[in-house]
Order: C-alpha cells, then sequence, then structure tokens
C-alpha cells in the first residue's frame, strides 16, 4: 500500500509521497509557540488534516523542504516571486544595497528612485505612497 499526504493548495488537492518527518516535529514545536503553528491563519493546516512542509530553501521554480522534498511552486510566494526564487541579479542587487544598511527609519534616496520607476511605468500614477500592509486576520 502506498503511504503519501493529500494536501490541499489553494482549490486544488495534491496527492504527494513525500516523507515528512522533520517537517512533522518542526510543526509540533511550532504548534507550542504560535496559534495554529503559523504566522499567518493562510498557512494553517488544522482543517486539513496534513502537515505543512518546512520550507528550507528556494530556486528558481521549486521550494525544498526539510525533509529533502522537491517541490514545483505554484504559488510563488503570493506574488513577489516573479522572476522566481533567489534569482541571481535580485540577489545580487539586494546584497550590494544591503551593504549600506537594511533599515533607516528614515528617508533615502532609493525611495524617490523607486516612485519615480513606478511613476513612469503606470504614467496615470502622480504621487504614491509605500506602506506595508495590514495585519492578516
Amino acid at each position: 500500500m502506498l503511504k503519501g499526504s493529500l494536501l490541499r493548495e489553494g482549490p486544488f488537492f495534491i496527492f504527494t509521497l513525500v516523507k515528512h518527518s522533520v517537517s512533522e516535529k518542526l510543526f509540533a514545536e511550532a504548534k507550542t509557540l504560535m496559534p495554529g503553528g503559523v504566522n499567518s491563519p493562510v498557512r494553517a493546516y488544522g482543517n486539513v488534516g496534513a502537515t505543512p512542509p518546512f520550507i528550507a530553501r528556494a530556486k528558481g521554480s521549486h521550494i525544498y523542504d526539510v525533509d529533502g522534498n522537491d517541490y514545483i511552486d505554484y504559488v510563488g510566494s503570493w506574488g513577489p516571486m516573479l522572476l522566481g526564487h533567489a534569482h541571481d541579479s535580485v540577489i545580487k542587487a539586494v546584497s550590494e544595497t544591503a551593504q549600506n544598511g537594511l533599515s533607516f527609519g528614515a528617508p533615502c534616496g532609493l525611495e524617490s528612485e523607486l516612485a519615480k520607476l513606478v511613476m513612469d511605468l503606470v504614467p496615470s500614477v502622480e504621487m504614491i505612497r509605500m506602506v506595508l500592509p495590514r495585519p492578516q486576520r
């Protein structure tokens, strides 16, 4: 008899023949630290009857969990991974920029550069404010 997991990702169900022993241990610990064992209700697996895979790394269109399973990432971190995970040019640009600091709590020139780029790409935007979205509820 084959043993696997039935995972639900959005409207899709996926039957997988993968191991999850390390993810199970991490999830058990996480449930003692965070409600549902996750920081986002979207990632909670309570009603699914499965253990979420704990992701260790990602590259291109693939994500890899702590158990060594390889998944094609159809979610793309809910949108921001348009070039795929760990794209070489993105890693290079982030690394170079991070050498100057990660967050200042004060204005910097890169904010204006980004605002100009968005306005150039979307001509109907006359001004822009970049803020964090409201917390998930």
